[in-house]
């Protein structure tokens, strides 16, 4: 199983296009998620660099130390926003931590948390292997 694979293929059933993917710099800059959205048909959109510098500044400094701010919920929906006008029809909390401030009720597009669709992924192959198969 892989991460981005599992999003990309629960976009697909929601019959997504275009995905905001974000994160920390080091996963946004990356080619995890467009190699895998590619791959299943779909479009990605990431944020600007400046938007990723404090993305990420959020989740290292905020996020990962146990603080949440109301500005940090302000922030995500500012991008999110920017990225819904830009054409985008959900995104991708490729970080575990962003679900700690955002989700579909406070995210102007609806939302794909990475780490919850990985662990439903991992329980479905789970109760689907006779027990006692590796």
């Amino acid at each position: 199983m892989h991460i981005a694979e599992e999003v990309a293929s629960e976009a697909v059933a929601h019959g997504f296009k275009r995905l905001a993917i974000t994160g920390t710099r080091w996963l946004v800059d990356s080619e995890v998620y467009p190699s895998a959205l590619t791959a299943q048909g779909l479009a990605y959109m990431r944020p600007t660099p400046e938007e990723r510098d404090e993305i990420n500044r959020i989740i290292m400094n905020e996020l990962v130390c146990g603080v949440l701010k109301a500005e940090a919920v302000a922030y995500f929906q500012r991008v999110y926003a920017r990225m819904k006008d830009a054409g985008c029809d959900a995104v991708v909390l490729g970080c575990t931590e962003i679900p700690l401030i955002m989700g579909d009720t406070n995210s102007p597009l609806p939302t794909l948390d990475s780490t919850r669709l990985l662990a439903r992924a991992a329980l479905r192959r789970a109760v689907a292997l006779p027990r006692g198969s590796d």
